[in-house]
């Protein structure tokens, strides 16, 4: 039911120092974005290597809810995501555990979320979704619908094996020639 945390998102004033320093200097891939008007607050995923996701936050308008969270510094870890293939049995097993939980909202088909507040959870604020990590993923890291779960890409003497991770996106193992002996004999030993 909770499958893993799918990204730690970081709120910062700054978002166009925070763009670049994630995205110039650590190399994250710029992803899905949007502005939450309702909420005053723009976010956007980035893909860092082939499976870690961050999302960056900013206030936009004077009533974001970042606005005291930001009040006495630049930025911070403001929650993680912890991804769940059903938002109801979540709800169910928090309840069940008498766990408190708030801003349940399952109106929208691609994504449905809950919170834990940081004195629940250890001081931390821990969203739980339920979505299609494909939806939030740069096309560079994630397989095409319908492809295989698995490509292999030959590079020099290496070969490059990419295979389809459940949260979405794709592992990539660089194998030289021994290696690629021992995976061939491993798959015929198993099939």
């Amino acid at each position: 039911m909770f499958s893993r945390i799918d990204h730690v998102s970081i709120a910062v004033r700054d978002y166009d120092k925070a763009m670049n320093f994630f995205s110039r200097v650590l190399g994250a891939e710029p992803s899905v974005g949007g502005e939450e008007p309702g909420l005053s607050y723009y976010w956007r995923i980035f893909a860092l290597g082939d499976l870690t996701r961050l999302e960056l936050i900013r206030p936009v308008g004077d009533n974001s809810f970042l606005k005291g969270f930001l009040s006495k510094k630049d930025g911070g870890v403001h929650h993680i995501t912890i991804e769940t293939s059903d938002i109801y049995k979540a709800r169910a097993r928090l309840e069940e555990f008498k766990i408190p939980f708030f801003g349940f909202n399952d109106s929208r088909m691609e994504w449905k979320e809950l919170f834990i507040h940081p004195r629940d959870a250890f001081g931390v604020l821990i969203q739980i979704a339920q979505f299609d990590p494909d939806d939030y993923i740069p096309a560079p890291f994630k397989f095409a619908k319908g492809e295989k779960r698995w490509s292999l890409e030959k590079t020099g003497a290496d070969v490059v094996l990419s295979l389809a991770h459940p949260g979405g996106g794709k592992m990539r193992f660089r194998l030289n020639r021994e290696e690629m002996k021992a995976l061939i004999q491993d798959l015929e030993r198993v099939g």
